[in-house]
């Protein structure tokens, strides 16, 4: 394995090089950094000329000047990073603007492919496992028609809709009874759909979803949570519940006893437990650390669960039930973060709304010392955009992944399991579920490491500043500096994902791990 990872990194290394000249070249003979000045009538525009001319090397063909560009580039494998200045950035060193501009980025496409991945894959294998049936067709039509959208205009529609118009209902958020029946019609229709089964099985799940929905629904409108959102501690019981239903469903099943009592209990004791003293940490330590101590110690308290009902499959419980009590941090996190939601409120301006539509940031959050209200912050500026790049990546891993899936349940040794008398779900999670995985490992790997190089379209119309920003301001400017620190940024993680994804093969396929 070592090996292997040596020689890629030296093919890397080779490919960066080869790559990297060509860009600066064309990149170099492609404009002029200095139009703009040389066409200026100021006084002073010939003698910036000559400094940004000598701070450039312009004197130097863009050939040879590659290789004063090179030991720069080259000392960040040592950490000393020189990258020039960028003219299109107000003479701003490439590797600050850079930094910069890779946290907005992987703030937003972190969120936005994970969200995607999750969805995307459990989508894609329930209409796999359906396969056609009215849901499966309707996934598939939906699917497509998100595919063929152009992301521009979704990005334009959730703008007007998403934020503007969702933040005019936020100042009277009143909902009528007849959208709450319209609501719970829909749950139901969605989750008798998602289930299947006989027509006495769709029945009770459509009545039983859609009167929860709809209660739901009313709930929230009666006890005004959109005027003021919270979570408490029963909501996070009952979200932590949900989550340990999700895992017991996908590892144990739902028909072992002593295993949902080992899940229920640890949705419920480490909440109870821990969230009046958590409060004090949240508030007292005030940074992210905070979230790492307390979800260590859900996982903790699942953990010790997990052996006490694990009997002959403790390792097994273990790891499962910590991991359904680590997912109650989530729930414990939104809490914290809606608990400034008044404050929240009464700092950002009046015009923009709770949704914000454009940038990653307000500025007057940053400078305070609350990191939750910084968070929230953040998720309301997120919101927009992520959903943007999921709904249109969401689209491609549900084909991606209920292609893969239903190739593997041809397969042999899938027939084999279910001859063997393995249930359902042993089959599905435990055999087929890894090997379909392979093929999807490659899409993630590229889509990952290609879209760190920024989304140009969606941060144009959120006025998000991050590398796609970073890559536009380049090309406009002939920035030939800047552009290649793009390039050696996206280059370099395209080819590591690239590494990365054979990493993946072996971990999810033992058979090319032995060879």
């Amino acid at each position: 394995m070592l090996s292997f990872v040596a020689r890629r990194l030296v093919a890397t290394l080779l490919v960066l090089l080869v790559a990297s000249y060509v860009v600066y070249v064309l990149t170099a003979i492609s404009g002029d950094p200095l139009e703009e000045l040389r066409q200026s009538r100021d006084q002073n525009a010939q003698f910036l000329i000559a400094d940004l001319t000598q701070k450039l090397q312009l004197d130097v063909p863009p050939t040879l000047r590659y290789f004063t560009w090179l030991p720069g580039a080259a000392g960040c494998l040592i950490g000393q990073c020189d990258l020039g200045i960028s003219v299109a950035r107000g003479e701003l060193p490439v590797t600050e603007v850079i930094a910069t501009a890779m946290g907005s980025t992987l703030q937003l496409i972190t969120v936005a492919t994970v969200l995607s991945i999750l969805f995307g894959v459990a989508i894609g294998m329930t209409t796999a496992l359906r396969q056609y049936s009215g849901y499966d067709y309707t996934v598939t039509f939906a699917t497509f028609v998100f595919y063929s959208l152009p992301v521009f205009w979704v990005a334009v529609i959730l703008k007007q809709y998403g934020g503007i118009a969702f933040n005019q209902f936020l100042g009277d958020p009143v909902i009528p009874w007849w959208f709450i029946v319209i609501f719970a019609l829909v749950v139901g229709f969605v989750f008798m759909a998602i289930v299947g089964g006989s027509l006495s099985t769709r029945i009770k799940t459509f009545v039983f979803t859609g009167i929860a929905g709809g209660v739901f629904l009313a709930i929230l409108t009666v006890t005004n949570w959109f005027e003021q959102p919270s979570i408490g501690l029963v909501g996070v019981i009952v979200f932590a519940i949900g989550n340990a239903l999700i895992v017991a469903s996908l590892t144990t099943g739902l028909k072992e006893r002593t295993a949902l009592i080992a899940f229920g209990l640890a949705a419920v004791v480490g909440p109870v437990a821990l969230y009046y003293p958590l409060q004090y940490l949240f508030f007292f330590g005030n940074a992210w650390w905070t979230i790492l101590i307390a979800a260590a110690a859900l996982v903790a308290i699942g953990v010790i669960v997990g052996l006490l009902f694990g009997g002959d499959r403790k390792a097994h419980m273990a790891r499962n039930v910590g991991l359904a009590a680590g997912l109650g941090i989530i729930p414990l996190v939104f809490d914290q973060m809606f608990q400034r939601w008044a404050t929240y409120e009464s700092i950002i301006p009046l015009s923009s709304g709770v949704i914000s539509t454009i940038g990653a940031s307000t500025p007057a959050i940053d400078r305070t010392d609350d990191y939750w209200l910084q968070m929230l912050d953040s998720l309301t500026h997120l919101i927009l955009p992520t959903l943007t790049l999921m709904l249109i990546s969401l689209a491609a891993y549900t084909r991606y992944s209920r292609a893969s899936l239903l190739e593997v349940m041809n397969q042999d040794y899938v027939r084999t399991a279910r001859a063997k008398g393995l249930s359902e779900r042993v089959v599905v999670m435990r055999h087929a579920f890894r090997n379909a995985m392979i093929p999807i490992a490659t899409i993630i790997a590229f889509d990952f490491g290609g879209l760190i190089g920024g989304a140009v379209i969606t941060e144009s119309v959120f006025a998000w500043k991050g590398m796609g920003a970073v890559f536009s301001d380049a090309l406009d400017g002939t920035d030939v500096n800047l552009m290649m620190g793009f390039f050696l940024v996206t280059g370099v993680l395209a080819v590591l994902f690239n590494i990365i994804a054979d990493l993946l093969y072996s971990a999810l396929d033992p058979r090319i791990r032995v060879s």
